[in-house]
C-alpha cells in the first residue's frame, strides 16, 4: 500500500507542475509561488482515502489484476481531481464555518497575507480540475461523461452544504426543526456523492461501464456515506480526541447531528427542554449537560444498534449485487470503516 501512495503522490507532483505552466495563462514567479504554496498547503495533506480508492476499485473491477502503469496514472489522476474536489470544499467550508484549524494546521485563510485572497484559491482549485480532466482525457470515449460526473456531484454537495448552513444558522436555533429525514438529505449531498459515490464511479467510468445501469451501486454508498457520517458524529461527542485527532463541537455549533435528532425522538417533555436551552451554547457546563442527557437516554446503546443494522443492510444489498467485482469494490469499502475509531 505504501507503494501504491509514493506512486499516488508522484501523480500529484507531475499533475501540480502540468498546471503551474498552464499554457494558458502568463505566470508571474510571485503568482506561480502562491499557487504552488497554496496547493502544498490544501491538497496532499488528509488521508487520501477518496483519491487512493480510485485506484483500489479499479484493480476489483478487473478482477483483480495488476494494473498497467497507464491505468494507475489515469486512476490516480481522477483520484487527484476528488481531492482537489475535496480541498476546494474546504477551503470554503473553514471560511463560512469561521474555522481555526484544519488537519492540524490553521485553516489557509487564517495565515499571515493569506485572508480573503482564499476565496480566489477555493475557486483556482476547483478551475484545476477540468484542467487535469482535459490535457489527460479529453481523447477517452468517458471524458464527457466524467465531466458530467464532477459537475453533478459538485452541484449535490454545494446544495447540502446550504442545507447545513441555512440550517444551523446563527440567531436562529430552532431544535425544532432537526429530524431524522432533514440529517439524512444533508448527509446524502454533502458527503455521501463526493466521497462515496464519486471514486466508485470513476473507477467504474474507466472500466468501460455506464453508470446509468449502476444506479443500485450509487444507492448502495450512498446508503455507506450516511452510515459513515452518523459513526462520525457519534466520534465527534464519544470519541477519543487523542485517536480522532481533534476535539468534537458539534454540541456547541448547533449541528444537525445523528446524536441529538435520536436524543429529541427519545425524550420526554422536560429532557425535550433541558436539550432546547444547553444544545448550542459554547459553554462547557452546557456542554456537559447534554452530553449527560445523551448517557441517561443510552445514545451509545442506540447508535451500536443502528452500526450493527447497517452493516446487515448494506452486506445483503451488496451481496444480491449481479457482479462479483462490483461486490467486491462495495465489501472493500464497507471493511474500511465499519467499527471504525477515527
Amino acid at each position: 500500500m505504501s507503494d501504491l501512495r509514493s506512486k499516488f503522490l508522484e501523480v500529484y507532483s507531475v499533475l501540480k507542475s502540468e498546471l503551474l505552466n498552464d499554457p494558458a495563462f502568463e505566470f508571474t514567479d510571485v503568482s506561480r509561488q502562491w499557487v504552488d504554496r497554496m496547493l502544498n498547503y490544501n491538497v496532499p495533506g488528509g488521508k487520501l482515502n477518496r483519491g487512493l480508492s480510485v485506484i483500489d476499485s479499479l484493480k476489483l473491477l478487473k478482477d483483480g489484476r495488476e494494473l498497467t502503469d497507464d491505468e494507475i496514472f489515469h486512476a490516480s489522476a481522477l483520484g487527484w481531481c476528488i481531492e482537489w474536489l475535496q480541498a476546494y470544499f474546504l477551503v470554503l467550508d473553514d471560511i463560512m464555518d469561521s474555522s481555526h484549524t484544519r488537519r492540524g494546521q490553521p485553516c489557509w485563510f487564517r495565515l499571515p497575507k493569506i485572508g480573503m485572497i482564499a476565496v480566489n484559491d477555493g475557486i483556482l482549485l476547483r478551475n484545476h480540475i477540468p484542467r487535469v480532466l482535459k490535457k489527460h482525457f479529453r481523447g477517452k470515449p468517458y471524458y464527457v461523461n466524467l465531466l458530467d460526473l464532477f459537475n453533478e456531484v459538485e452541484f449535490q454537495t454545494a446544495h447540502g452544504q446550504l442545507i447545513d448552513l441555512i440550517t444551523t444558522h446563527e440567531g436562529e436555533k430552532d431544535l425544532s426543526k432537526y429530524s431524522l429525514a432533514l440529517h439524512r438529505r444533508i448527509v446524502q449531498y454533502k458527503t455521501a456523492y463526493y466521497s462515496f459515490y464519486l471514486p466508485v464511479a470513476c473507477a467504474l467510468l474507466m472500466a468501460g461501464e455506464d453508470l446509468e445501469s449502476h444506479v443500485d451501486v450509487k444507492n448502495i454508498l450512498i446508503e455507506m456515506g450516511t452510515y459513515f457520517q452518523v459513526q462520525d458524529d457519534y466520534l465527534d461527542c464519544f470519541g477519543d480526541p487523542e485517536v480522532i485527532g481533534k476535539v468534537g463541537t458539534d454540541i456547541q455549533d448547533f449541528k444537525c447531528s445523528w446524536l441529538v435528532v435520536k436524543a429529541l425522538e427519545l425524550s420526554n417533555e422536560e429532557q425535550k427542554k433541558l436539550l432546547h436551552t444547553n444544545y448550542g451554547k459554547d459553554d462547557q457546563t452546557c456542554i456537559e449537560k447534554v452530553k449527560e442527557l445523551y448517557k441517561v437516554l443510552d445514545i451509545q446503546g442506540v447508535f451500536l444498534e443502528y452500526e450493527s443494522s447497517s452493516y446487515q443492510k448494506l452486506t445483503k444489498s451488496i451481496e444480491s449485487h449481479s457482479s462479483k467485482a462490483v461486490q467486491a469494490v462495495l465489501k472493500s469499502f464497507l471493511a474500511k470503516i465499519y467499527k471504525r475509531q477515527k
